[in-house]
């Protein structure tokens, strides 16, 4: 089986930074996309950042200038760096990755989330 696990959130000051990291494990061929998602209570779920698998990213308009997504294909992870961080960034975060498989099929797979809380 594959395995999204995310590390990194916690309780941070309005203007503090964080780094967050999503390791994918289990058998698989590659990862293609990767995704930061977050989603705030009563809020749905919305994209933060996006990386392709040959280093092209995306963001969402409120994070770009602060947020930044990389990815290191060597050890399976993707990280999404956070500066200047403001209440509203509050949220669960979710890694969301494409892998190939078994069988040359693509799956989606979805982290268990971490908890980024922006307060003074």
């Amino acid at each position: 089986q594959v395995q999204l696990v995310e590390s990194g959130g916690d309780l941070v000051q309005p203007g503090g930074s964080l780094r967050l990291s999503c390791v994918a494990s289990g058998t698989f061929f590659s990862i293609n996309a990767m995704a930061w998602y977050r989603q705030a209570p009563g809020k749905k779920r919305e994209l933060v950042a996006g990386i392709g698998s040959g280093g092209s990213t995306n963001y969402a308009d409120s994070v770009k200038g602060r947020f930044a997504i990389s990815r290191d294909n060597a050890k399976n992870t993707v990280y999404l760096q956070m500066y200047s961080l403001k209440p509203e960034d509050t949220a669960v975060y979710y890694c969301n990755a494409d892998i190939l498989r078994v069988g040359m099929t693509t799956w989606n797979y979805w982290g268990q989330g971490t908890q980024v809380t922006v307060s003074s």
